[in-house]
Formats: C-alpha cells, structure tokens, sequence
C-alpha cells in the first residue's frame, strides 16, 4: 500500500485547490508514542478506516472505528486516540476548508462546490447538527477516496473539476448517511467486541485459534475471516496488538517487574517480549519505561 502526505502549503498536487488542507493516506505498522495527542482545529477532518482498529477520543467521548468507518471531525472540535499514539493499521484522512457556520445563518461553502445553495443548507445542517462523530460501514467513502487519490496525482484533462466534484458526492454521502442513521449500533457483533474483553483478563494464557473462534461460536476459518475483514489482521497477529497495548500500560507503573509483564501479557520469555514490543514500538520495554515514567 503507498502512503502520501498532500498539504497545501507544499505539494504541487492541491495547488488548484486552496479549500484541501491535508489529503493523506497512511499504513501504521508501528506504535510511536505521543503520535496521536489532543488536537483541535478550525476545519472539516474526515477520516476514513481501511485496516485495524482505532480508539479514538472525540470531544472527550471514547469510539472505536473498524475499516470502512468514518470519522467526522467539526471545526473546533477536539481529536485524539485513546493511549496517545495512532493505533496500527491504515486510514485516509481529509482535512477541508469550509466557512464556519452560524447556525441562524448557513451559505455558501466556497466557488469549487456546484451543490446548491438550497441543499448545502440541509447538507451543512446536517453535518453540523450534534450527531455521532463516527458513522460505521461506509464503504463508499473509500472509492470517493481512492477517485480522489488517483485524480489528484494521473492529473489528467479535467482533474480540477472531477476532483471537486468528489468532495461534492463526500459532502452529500455524509448528509445521506447521517440522515439515515437513526439507529448507531454497528453491525459489528457485540460477541465479537466481548471476545477482547475476555483476552485481556487472561493475556498470560497461550490463546490460539481455535479457542478464540471458539468463544464467540464460529469455526476457525470464519473466525479468521471475519478478525480479517474487521481489524485487517490475522487473529494471531491481532492478539499480539492487544498484548502490546496492555504491556504499554503496565510499563507506565515501575512497580511492576520487566519480566512480570512479560509473562503477564502473554510472551513466554523476557527475550520474546522485548523482541516484539521493539518491533511494533521501535523501543525496548526498558527504554519505554525510562521515557514515560
């Protein structure tokens, strides 16, 4: 997978478009603490899921986002992840310039859009109505994505008006979905979120496939199918993400032993487990210890 950072400021690509702030596409495959820290902005931040999963604060209220979900981040409006650090996996994110509005007093959102000045009131109230920031299992969000990605660097005849048309069909699929979102809960089996809860209270116990498929009821190819499908990893590689999460945590209290950790979360040495940790952190336990204790 490429990745790209497109910003306004500097890259040739958005020179015909001064209401683009940030276009990007990323592949996370390591943690970097203090990656991912309080933000707010004064613009529009849409973030689209394409692997892993992603536990994100949000006006100081906790989602998780699975690919193909969406995160719709308002002006002024505060972002960041959870632990502090961007989670592994992959997302596109967009950062668009539009007029703040005033709730009494909604118009234009600037020359490069063709909606109509009669639906941009409803699509802008319904972007800015308090709605949730997260709006689950919108694949179309990423072919509008990918469209945009491949306009904005083939360039070819007519590029500037495509592109703005697919901000366009963004806009109105934000306001379709939310219009008809009535009910929040994601499709995403509740016995699945269940399962992790269960892993994280005995990290210590050499879980393998089978017993995980096992505890939410399906074989283990399906098992791996759906972990597939909705973390863009392998179950193994999926439960070592849940590993690493829970040793950050208790590498933050120095009263706890390196070697205890590591047992405690799952590795069967100390050797393994800084291994590991060092390979998705980019730090040993120890030198993380020192940095954030």
């Amino acid at each position: 997978m490429s990745q790209f950072l497109l910003r306004n400021d500097h890259s040739p690509e958005l020179e015909h478009f001064v209401h683009i702030l940030e276009f990007a596409q990323k592949k996370n495959s390591s943690i970097h603490l203090n990656s991912f820290t309080d933000a707010t902005s004064s613009y529009l931040r849409i973030y689209y899921i394409l692997e892993g999963r992603f536990d994100w604060v949000i006006n100081e209220k906790l989602y998780t986002l699975y690919p193909n979900d969406l995160g719709v981040i308002l002006p002024g409006h505060q972002l960041c992840a959870e632990k502090g650090y961007l989670d592994i996996g992959a997302l596109y994110w967009l950062h668009l310039q539009l007029p703040m509005p005033e709730r009494t007093n909604i118009t234009s959102s600037g020359a490069w859009s063709q909606i109509s000045a009669q639906e941009l009131v409803s699509v802008k109230k319904m972007l800015f109505q308090d709605a949730t920031p997260v709006l689950s299992s919108v694949p179309d969000a990423g072919t509008i994505f990918n469209s945009l990605r491949n306009e904005l660097f083939n360039q070819e005849i007519g590029y500037v008006t495509r592109v703005n048309q697919l901000l366009d069909e963004l806009l109105i699929l934000l306001t379709r979905k939310y219009a008809q979102q009535e009910n929040p809960q994601r499709d995403f089996p509740q016995t699945f979120l269940k399962l992790e809860e269960t892993l994280r209270k005995d990290l210590s116990h050499p879980w393998t496939v089978e017993e995980m498929a096992a505890l939410v009821g399906l074989g283990t190819t399906a098992f791996s199918d759906k972990v597939k499908k909705f973390t863009g990893f392998s179950p193994m590689n999926y439960l070592i993400n849940i590993r690493i999460s829970e040793a950050i945590r208790l590498l933050k209290k120095p009263e706890v032993q390196v070697t205890d950790i590591a047992l405690d979360t799952g590795f069967y040495s100390s050797q393994h487990f800084a291994t590991t940790f060092k390979k998705l952190t980019g730090h040993t336990p120890s030198q993380f210890r020192k940095n954030n204790t």
